[in-house]
Formats: C-alpha cells, sequence, structure tokens
C-alpha cells in the first residue's frame, strides 16, 4: 500500500511543470533529494532561478489574468469546479488525469478541486466545496463511488485518458455546462438528461463498458488476496493440501498441531482463506456490476444473482450475466413513479427484492443451465489447449497486452484471465497458464524500454533514460504503463516492438506450461508461480526482442532525424536541443 503510494506521488509530481522545471535547474543532487522529499510530502516546488525572466517576459499574460479574476470577482461569483478522477487499476492514470485537470483549470483561472478514487485510497470532497461548484468533471473508466454527493450538478463525463490528453478542454465543456441550464446533470442514482453523441460519453456501450471495468475492479482484490494465500498454502502444506484442508482447520489448532506439525497447519489455514476468498468472485463481480449501472440499490441483487451463478456453475459468464440484469432492472424500477410514502422504502427493501427475484430467479429458471454448459465447454476447451492450440491463445494474449500499455485491449485481456483464474486447480492448470502468460507479456514493454535505455543510451535523451530508470521497478511490479512516456513520444516504434515481444513472451510462456496463481505482483509474487525459471525466461526472451527491435527501428526507420541530442552531446546547441527533447517527455 504505502508502495502504490509513493508511486502515486511520483507519477503527480513529474506531470507538475514547475517540479520538472525546478529538477532541471537543481545544481546538485542535495538540490535533488530536497525537491523529492518535498513532492512526497506534498511541498509545492521552488522555483527555478529561470522563473522571474520568464514572468517578467509575459508581463501581459499576468495582466490578462489578472483581469479576468477582478471580472469574476466583480461579477460576483467566481467559478469553480470539482472533478473526480479513477481508472481500473488505480495506480498511475487516476493520479495524472487529476493533476491534468488541476493545472489546466489553474491556467484558465478556474478553482477545481479533484477527488481521486485510486488504489491508495481517496480522501472524499468536502461536502461544502462540492455544493459551491458550478459544475463537475468526472474522468473516469469506472463508476464514481458515492456519485449521489453530486446530485443536481451539471456533469461532464470522458474516459481518463482524455483528462490527460485534453484537460483544458474539459475545463472550458465544464464551464459552458454550468451556464447551460438543459446541461447533463447527475442525479441521485445516475446521470440524467444526457444527449446522444455528447462528449459525457453517455451512450449505452460506454455505460456497459464502465459497468463491466467497475466489477473487475471491485473484483481483483477478492482474486489477489486469495490467489496469494491459496498458493502460501501449498508453498507451506504441500500440493496435497487440497484434499485435508478443512478436516485440518476444523479439527486442529495452534496447540493441537496436525501430523506434518505448524507449517502443515498455517498451509491449511492460508489455503483455505484464500479459497474461501476466491468464493467471491462471482458475486463480487456481479454486484459491482449492477452496482455500477443502478447505485446502491443494485448490490444486493447484483451479489445475489452471481452467488446464484457460481452454485449453477455458471463461473464469471454467469456473473456478468447475472449482474448485468440486476443492474438493468435495477435502475430501471428507479426510475419508475412511487407514491411519497413509499419513497424512503424504494431503494431499501422494494428495488433490491424485485431485482433480485428477477435477476436470480431468471438465473435459475432460464440462463443457469445454458450459461453453466458454455462454462463448462470453454472450460474444457481451454484444459485441452495444449502444443501449437497453446501458444497461439499466448500469442493472442501477448499481443493484446502490449496494444495500449493499459487501455481496453490490455484491460480485456487481463480481465479474461482474472476471471478464469478462479476455476483454476491442480488437476485444471490452463486458467493458471493464461494468467501467467498475461502477467509476463504485461511486464515485456517497460522492461524492454529500460533495456533499451542501456544498450543504446546515446539514441535516448536524458528524459528517456531517466524514465528508463523508473521503468525497472515497474516492469518487474508488472505495471505495463511504466512505458507510457516511451510510447507517448514515439507510438509508432515503441507499440510494434512491444508487441511483437509481448507475442514472444505470451507463446513461450504458454508452451512451458507456466501457471500463475497470483493476478498481480510481477516477480514479487515469485511463490505464485509455477516453473518460476521458465517464466524469467520467457519475460526475459521478449524483453530483448523488444529492445532491439525499438533500437533498431529507431537507428534505421527514424533515422538521423529522429535521434535526441546524444549525437550532439557537448555543445551548446546539443544541451538546448536537450533541455527542449526533454521538456516534451511526458513522464508517470
Amino acid at each position: 500500500q504505502e508502495h502504490l503510494k509513493l508511486l502515486a506521488k511520483l507519477a503527480r509530481s513529474l506531470i507538475k511543470k514547475d517540479f520538472t522545471a525546478a529538477l532541471r535547474a537543481a545544481g546538485s543532487g542535495e538540490e535533488i533529494v530536497a525537491l523529492v522529499e518535498g513532492a512526497l510530502a506534498d511541498k509545492p516546488a521552488p522555483a527555478p532561478a529561470a522563473a522571474p525572466a520568464a514572468g517578467a517576459a509575459a508581463p501581459g499574460a499576468a495582466e490578462a489574468g489578472h483581469g479576468r479574476h477582478a471580472a469574476e470577482a466583480d461579477a460576483g461569483r467566481p467559478r469553480t469546479l470539482v472533478a473526480v478522477t479513477a481508472c481500473p487499476t488505480g495506480i498511475a492514470h487516476t493520479y495524472m488525469a487529476a493533476d491534468s485537470l488541476a493545472a489546466a483549470a489553474k491556467e484558465a483561472g478556474v478553482d477545481l478541486q479533484v477527488e481521486t478514487q485510486g488504489s491508495g485510497g481517496a480522501t472524499p470532497l468536502d461536502p461544502a466545496v462540492i455544493e459551491a461548484a458550478s459544475a463537475v468533471i468526472f474522468a473516469v473508466d469506472v463508476d464514481v463511488r458515492e456519485k449521489e454527493r453530486f446530485a443536481g450538478k451539471p456533469v461532464i463525463q470522458s474516459p481518463v485518458k482524455r483528462a490527460i490528453d485534453e484537460p483544458a478542454v474539459m475545463v472550458r465543456e465544464a464551464l459552458a455546462a454550468a451556464d447551460d441550464p438543459n446541461a447533463r446533470r447527475v442525479s441521485g442514482v445516475a446521470e440524467i438528461g444526457a444527449q446522444a453523441g455528447s462528449p459525457a460519453d453517455g451512450h449505452i456501450g460506454a455505460k456497459l463498458k464502465r459497468a463491466l471495468l467497475t466489477g473487475v475492479s471491485y473484483m481483483i482484490p477478492f482474486v489477489a488476496g486469495g490467489g496469494l494465500l491459496i498458493a502460501l498454502g501449498f508453498l507451506l502444506g504441500g500440493y496435497n493440501i487440497t484434499a485435508v484442508a478443512d478436516q485440518v482447520v476444523l479439527e486442529n489448532s495452534i496447540v493441537n498441531l496436525p501430523e506434518g506439525g505448524l507449517l502443515a497447519y498455517l498451509g491449511a489455514v492460508a489455503f483455505k482463506i484464500g479459497q474461501l476468498s476466491m468464493g467471491f468472485l462471482v458475486p463480487a463481480l456481479a454486484g459491482y456490476i449492477a452496482y455500477a449501472l443502478a447505485d446502491r440499490p443494485g448490490i444486493a441483487p447484483g451479489f445475489t444473482a452471481g452467488a446464484v451463478a457460481g452454485f449453477m456453475g455458471a463461473g464469471f459468464l454467469g456473473g456478468l450475466g447475472g449482474g448485468l440484469l440486476a443492474g438493468w432492472f435495477a435502475h430501471w424500477h428507479s426510475t419508475l413513479p412511487a407514491p411519497r410514502w413509499l419513497r424512503g422504502l424504494m431503494p431499501v427493501v422494494i428495488i433490491p427484492l424485485l431485482a433480485s427475484i428477477v435477476a436470480s430467479g431468471a438465473m435459475f429458471l432460464f440462463l443457469g443451465g445454458p450459461i453453466a454448459a458454455l462454462t463448462a465447454g470453454l472450460n474444457g476447451w481451454l484444459s485441452g489447449m495444449t502444443g501449437t492450440s497453446a501458444v497461439i491463445l499466448g500469442v493472442i494474449l501477448g499481443l493484446m497486452m502490449c496494444f495500449d500499455l493499459g487501455g481496453p485491449v490490455n484491460k480485456v485481456a487481463y480481465s479474461f484471465a482474472v476471471a478464469g483464474l478462479g476455476a483454476g486447480s491442480i488437476a485444471n492448470q490452463a486458467p493458471w497458464q493464461i494468467m501467467a502468460a498475461v502477467m509476463a507479456a504485461g511486464m515485456v514493454p517497460p522492461l524492454a524500454m529500460a533495456l533499451a535505455t542501456v544498450l543504446d543510451r546515446r539514441r535516448f535523451s536524458l528524459a528517456e533514460r531517466e524514465n528508463g530508470k523508473a521503468a525497472w521497478l515497474l516492469g518487474a511490479s508488472f505495471i505495463s504503463e511504466g512505458a507510457i512516456p516511451f510510447a507517448a513520444a514515439g507510438p509508432l516504434r515503441v507499440i510494434p516492438a512491444s508487441m511483437i515481444g509481448g507475442a514472444v513472451t505470451g507463446a513461450l510462456s504458454m508452451a512451458a506450461g507456466v501457471p500463475s496463481q497470483a493476478p498481480h505482483g510481477g516477480f514479487f509474487v515469485f511463490f505464485a508461480i509455477g516453473n518460476l525459471l521458465m517464466f524469467v525466461v520467457s519475460i526475459l526472451a521478449g524483453v530483448v526482442v523488444t529492445a532491439l527491435a525499438d533500437i533498431a527501428l529507431k537507428r534505421y526507420a527514424v533515422g538521423r532525424a529522429g535521434r535526441p541530442e546524444a549525437a550532439k552531446a557537448g555543445t551548446p546547441a546539443g544541451a538546448e536541443a536537450a533541455a527542449a527533447d526533454a521538456s516534451r517527455q511526458p513522464a508517470v
């Protein structure tokens, strides 16, 4: 948890112009250490030495800003906005979007307060701040938590990536929405008044995507904790722990150890806790899909439909169907008029009751059997995959994981692997093998970019080399976003090279039958990975292929026009070009 908070703070600092300018102006290692420590302590970065001159060079801008603020004060209605940012993993994009919006609002003379709903925790906005806001911006790929706090506010909604790419446009759209009486607004349950094709991205496809990603996002902690505990149980108690865990846990204790001693008992306890945690996989998926569609009234029907899907053997496909059905019915029922005396019972009793009956009843009567048959067929197909078919699946998963570095295609492959993880067992390791291939391929891009900056330093700018140092840790932790700075600077070079290496890694991992019971963590969950040697070999092969391909494309396809300042290192013009190039490099 502390590691995630540290990454989030560094990501937020590196996107701030004053912080990066102060770093470039630092004259010693001690100054850099002080700047970084200040950033981690949330202290403002000191202005670089050149800042006064730059400020003096543009008095018109300062006067214009002063005039704008004065006009707002005269009008008696200072413009204020609030925003919420959230991505499925909540590590990098959540905080990059928040600071991009904050910087754009500051330049526009607008007061903006942002709530980041990331993995490092979220500090809710003060209700008084929300009440005073003219409009709200939702830059999210998952559903907003406690959305009813913003009820009645004009809203602009988009994927989190747009807030990073076009923050100024979103701020302008929010200000325009605040002045538009017909603008889309937030209700206590869901947004209303959306217009087709609006930039708020409220069409049915986007809503379904957000609902599915919300379900996956809330499901991952159950899978991550459960998978690691099951792996720890195997490590301590051996692979026969599956047959005796229930008996050991019920009949023994810490003072009445079973045959095998303390390790066998702790292994049984860890395995059982992990197994119970994994049992929430389908209910949590369905429950939070329904929550994303219908807010709180959808949670109970969604969990119930997910439990029914698990009971009938419909697996994660049944959870998807049950969650969507429960959420849709709960949302539809919440839009129906109700007598005043019944309104208080609607979200607490009536809607959950009726939605549970409809969704779970449909699972029992109509949907559960066919979906269970489909799930059994899919599991049988995956279990029977060997040789060429397994390699082809590994290639496809590797290509998807490296296509957009944490984007929608990457999330589809990752969600597919995580959703099937609960079906894995000692006798059926195919779902674990898919998870290993996905995780290994996702580690390739950042590690490969880090290696490329070491193999051919002079073809990478100073900023890229610094990003390469951070990419070692990000790649080892299975954070594909570590390659985003490189992809942003040269997408037509980095993305194809990464996809080639990812395909190689996925194919080798599947061919070797490497299993992983952990859905995240990279090298740091080594104890949850079987055949660790081939896991490492597969990753190294993909990393080397991608690094060499990127260097080749940078050297031969881009040519001299693509060479950074290092070609002229040692000359004043080269140093000036280096600074200009480094200033354009995005950072995570």
